[in-house]
């Protein structure tokens, strides 16, 4: 074989092995080490691994990552907070929100990442589009999810999670019926 097709050859059955192995992985579910060792992971990338999960409430607001990861289960604020946690030690600017909306008895938690201005939601994690472009403002993204699920807000809040002391702590909240130049990050996102 020319060696010029060999080359070719080597790098298309590289990429087929790579995708059957994506897919393998995708198949048995994926490990912690796995997502946090994926030298070409990115948002959309990171969404793919999460097609096959099913929406599972816990009574506890966020389940142990490998729980969740081991049984393919969890709901919004398990796959938000996982997110921020790999797509920042992958070096992104990761933010975690959630929206409150009339009507609807628990709010919705979605993991903004700044660098791309989109939002990966667990709702979404079976669509071609599984990032949502939005504003960076905490008001835009709270607007953008409540459209999403045909609802209301009412607040916003950015807030951050810590896997080790499984502590929450709110950045900052944001009140729909509050001026827009009052959000924190008004200025901001007029840059």
């Amino acid at each position: 074989m020319p060696p010029r097709f060999a080359n070719l050859f080597a790098r298309k059955a590289s990429a087929l092995l790579f995708a059957l192995g994506l897919a393998a992985s995708l198949a048995r579910g994926v490990t912690m080490e796995e997502l946090l060792g994926d030298s070409k992971m990115t948002p959309k990338r990171f969404a793919a691994y999460f097609e096959d999960f099913r929406f599972q409430r816990d009574a506890f607001d966020v389940i142990n990552p490998r729980q969740f990861l081991a049984r393919k289960a969890g709901d919004c604020i398990d796959y938000a907070v996982l997110a921020d946690h790999v797509l920042s030690h992958h070096g992104y600017k990761t933010r975690l929100v959630r929206v409150e909306m009339i009507g609807k008895n628990v709010g919705h938690a979605v993991c903004y990442v700044d660098d791309d201005r989109v939002y990966l939601d667990y709702n979404n994690r079976k669509y071609f589009f599984t990032l949502t472009k939005s504003g960076r403002r905490l008001r835009d993204i709270a607007t953008k999810v409540a459209d999403s699920l045909k609802a209301n807000w009412t607040f916003a809040q950015e807030f951050t999670f810590d896997y080790d002391s499984y502590q929450k702590r709110a950045v900052y909240t944001v009140v729909k019926t509050d001026p827009p130049e009052s959000d924190p990050d008004h200025q901001a996102s007029r840059n």
